[in-house]
């Protein structure tokens, strides 16, 4: 994340462009309309006239504007229609290209499988991208193949209609069966490259139930309102279950020997579209993921 301290006076997004020259227009509209662009920690339209002093924080400076190439990769689709495509990401995969990741992405692959059929809104290096998931969060994406898709989609997110259900494994055995964490999230203070819970963060609620208890580990089903960086991974973290595998928010301990965590994007459900009817897609665990459960299963723990 960038800091600016404002010395003109202009409309915001002519003020950014002079201090990003390395991104265009309208991916610092596009930015501002997100909310990645915020003036005194508040997000503002891109009209909005800067004051001397006004603070202006640009969090996705590893994001420049290239021309995406299509790659060939395998996908595993769960649906397909002239819509959308909804794809069950495989963990280690990155969502679009970014600092360290130019390609073998998910939008590259997506790109070589739907040729010209996808939304522009997400800009060049984002075609079709409606949502994100972490690299080394596994489970279902959704592709809009077209604008009006996209369009429709992002408000259905933005009015928190899209429910998303995940899968989480924790170290440690959680007492209550089902509870609701609410605690706001921002970037932290002490490591910019992290998120954490606090005072000055933006809303973030997150519901999760207890699947199955282990002697020193829970499953769990996890289910968000918001949509915040590493969400579900902060808040398990805050409140002393963190994700088993997680190598940013726990302490580093990874007894089953897994790379990332151990989260998976179980469900969607929302409205089409085009048809408005409610639909659901399910994806199933990770074979990895069903292994690591077995073992608990047959009392094969590890100790923390």
């Amino acid at each position: 994340m960038k800091e600016y301290n404002v010395e003109e006076i202009d409309r915001l997004d002519k003020v950014v462009n002079k201090l990003e020259k390395k991104l265009s227009r309208e991916a610092i509209q596009r930015m501002i309309k997100n909310g990645t662009i915020l003036v005194n920690n508040k997000k503002q339209k891109a009209s909005y006239k800067t004051s001397i002093g006004d603070v202006i924080t640009v969090e996705e400076e590893s994001v420049q504007e290239i021309d995406l190439k299509p790659q060939e990769m395998p996908l595993d689709v769960i649906f397909e229609d002239n819509d959308i495509l909804i794809i069950n990401k495989e963990k280690g995969i990155v969502v679009h290209p970014g600092n360290g990741n130019p390609d073998g992405t998910l939008a590259n692959a997506v790109m070589a499988k739907c040729k010209d059929s996808l939304s522009g809104i997400g800009g060049k290096i984002r075609p079709g991208i409606v949502h994100r998931i972490d690299k080394d969060t596994s489970g279902l994406i959704i592709i809009a193949k077209n604008d009006n898709a996209h369009i429709n989609l992002s408000e259905q997110i933005q009015k928190r209609n899209v429910k998303k259900t995940y899968i989480a494994l924790v170290r440690g055995v959680v007492k209550e069966n089902e509870a609701t964490i609410n605690m706001p999230i921002g970037r932290s203070s002490k490591d910019r490259k992290k998120m954490a819970v606090t005072k000055n963060g933006k809303e973030a609620i997150t519901h999760f139930k207890v699947l199955k208890r282990y002697k020193e580990y829970t499953l769990l089903e996890v289910k968000i309102e918001t949509g915040r960086t590493h969400q579900i991974r902060v808040h398990l973290s805050e409140i002393g279950y963190p994700v088993v595998g997680d190598e940013v928010y726990s302490n580093g301990k990874n007894p089953f020997g897994v790379k990332g965590q151990m989260l998976h994007a179980a469900k969607l459900t929302f409205k089409h579209p085009t048809t408005k009817e409610e639909v659901t897609f399910e994806a199933p665990l990770p074979k990895y993921f069903e292994e690591v459960l077995q073992r608990l299963e047959d009392g094969k723990e590890m100790k923390n």
